[in-house]
């Protein structure tokens, strides 16, 4: 598992769909993932530290868990198949850990509101993982063939499929990717 942080949430030019933009802890290697405009703006509102009335969806879910007793532990991105990325929510329960099956963007915004971890699977980082041109802020030219973690080199097949992936991330407003605000 590779330890994750939420770098920024972005918008295509071209169809204004939604983007979490993850980033390796410890590497300049970045994973991103489609989200819809509700799960941006729920990831948003907490990590701006905005306050909201009443709780949303994920602040509930999280006080659920939390009164049964239940603990968030981490999120993991786990897999990555026909262009849809899988996670899981781990808990703590009873002693015992529960896997819950969800998409990521909810993963992520129940992470940020209980502030835990979040990791990726080698595997969806190899098959999806970017490293981007630090000039340009374009992803940069990818070198020799593309391997799972285990050395097992990724099909042709599967490399076409995430073409499209590509082809959207090419589309995003980078510009200003690595400029931090203080």
């Amino acid at each position: 598992m590779i330890e994750m942080a939420i770098d920024s949430i972005r918008v295509s030019l071209m169809n204004y769909q939604r983007v979490v933009i993850l980033k390796e802890k410890v590497a300049e290697r970045y994973l991103p993932i489609w989200i819809g405009p509700a799960e941006a703006d729920a990831i948003a509102v907490k990590l701006q530290g905005v306050t909201v009335p009443r709780p949303l969806t994920h602040d509930l879910l999280c006080s659920v868990i939390e009164s049964l007793g239940a603990s968030v532990n981490s999120i993991i991105v786990s897999d990555l198949k026909n262009d849809t990325f899988f996670a899981k929510i781990m808990l703590n329960v009873d002693g015992n850990v529960v896997e819950i099956d969800s998409r990521p963007s909810d993963a992520l915004a129940i992470a940020v509101r209980c502030e835990v971890s979040i990791f990726a699977d080698e595997s969806v980082m190899d098959k999806a993982g970017i490293y981007l041109d630090q000039e340009t802020g374009k992803p940069s030219a990818e070198s020799g063939d593309a391997t799972t973690a285990e050395g097992k080199k990724i099909s042709d097949e599967e490399m076409k499929k995430l073409s499209a992936f590509k082809d959207f991330i090419n589309t995003l407003d980078l510009e200003d990717f690595n400029k931090r605000k203080s």
